[in-house]
């Protein structure tokens, strides 16, 4: 049965620090589903093209995409 991988974050913020024992199934279900990503060569590629597009840029302007893309405050 595939569960939705908001299944296991919910499952933990519910069961705290026994988390690791009662969300055993929610956490294969998210595993099942990380694996078919990372084993998806189009999901691959288009992970590999956005970090060369991020690495570009950074390589231009110096400034992380993080930084760039927060607002400028701008003064009056």
């Amino acid at each position: 049965m595939a569960l939705d991988p908001a299944d296991f974050t919910k499952c933990c913020k519910n069961s705290g620090v026994l988390m690791v024992v009662k969300c055993q199934k929610e956490n294969s279900a998210l595993k099942e589903c990380l694996t078919a990503y990372y084993n998806d060569p189009a999901f691959y590629e288009e992970c590999k093209m956005e970090y060369l597009k991020e690495r570009e840029e950074f390589r231009k302007t110096g400034i992380p995409t993080k930084k760039r893309l927060q607002r400028v405050p701008t003064s009056m």
